[in-house]
């Protein structure tokens, strides 16, 4: 009979076709009970991770009239914050993204889950682009259309040209295939892995602001309007990151 340490140690190279498996499943004992258990429902979540990978990959292959044809997902994040630019990226994945089994809505992981997606998002992807909007381009056209430029500047930035282009809840002004889908993120692994790369992007950028201005914590609250960042904004006043078109920063600065 196996020894707990040892079973543990083979549950963890385990892919669930050898034969101790089924001995496993008859063994009483508390820590191999538990052992057997755990394993079970990482075996349960990687098969759920699998299928939503498959069907995010079918979603963006709907949109191809070829296989060889080229989907590019585009995504933002940093629409809604007083600080700090809105961070747009595209990017067009290679067909094979086994290693992405797992990929979902920057929303839905967590920060130390979304750097490593990003490292592995970049390593199997045919391109990348991610384009920063200034937060004074921002204020000039509106946050809307300062996405909606944002955006295109990524796709037209891709080392490769897409056919077809699938960007969360926005019609972009190029001449490719676009498609606005809502909740795009959760549906095409395309916009999922620009989602991540743009979060990632901009949470670096915020952190880097924060060495400048550590009084604001914009390595905390990436430059949302928190209860704790408008009470800075308040005392501080506003620097050249922050959103003058955006209330409450608007007010406060009329009263100054």
């Amino acid at each position: 009979m196996l020894s707990i340490k040892e079973i543990k140690e083979k549950l963890e190279q385990s892919t669930g076709l050898e034969t101790w498996i089924t001995e496993l499943e008859q063994d009483e004992r508390i820590g191999a009970r538990k052992l057997w258990t755990s394993w079970k429902r990482k075996q349960q979540q990687l098969l759920v991770e699998r299928q939503a990978h498959e069907e995010k990959v079918a979603f963006d292959r709907s949109y191809c009239s070829e296989d060889k044809s080229l989907v590019a997902g585009v995504d933002e994040a940093g629409r809604g914050p007083l600080a700090g630019p809105v961070v747009t990226a595209a990017v067009i994945l290679r067909n094979d993204t086994k290693e992405l089994i797992g990929l979902d809505d920057s929303k839905q992981v967590s920060r130390t889950k979304r750097n490593e997606l990003a490292i592995a998002i970049k390593q199997n992807a045919i391109a990348y682009s991610i384009h920063f909007q200034t937060v004074e381009k921002i204020d000039q056209l509106n946050i809307y259309e300062a996405t909606k430029q944002s955006m295109t500047e990524a796709v037209l930035n891709l080392e490769e040209k897409p056919n077809v282009v699938l960007v969360d809840a926005m019609k972009l002004p190029i001449d490719i295939e676009t498609h606005s889908i809502i909740k795009g993120d959760a549906k095409s692994l395309a916009i999922a892995a620009a989602s991540i790369l743009a979060k990632t992007a901009r949470d670096e950028y915020m952190d880097q602001l924060h060495e400048q201005f550590p009084m604001y914590l914009f390595n905390k609250h990436a430059g949302y309007g928190t209860k704790l960042h408008v009470e800075m904004i308040e005392k501080y006043g506003p620097t050249q990151h922050h959103r003058k078109s955006f209330e409450p920063i608007k007010s406060i600065l009329r009263m100054r």
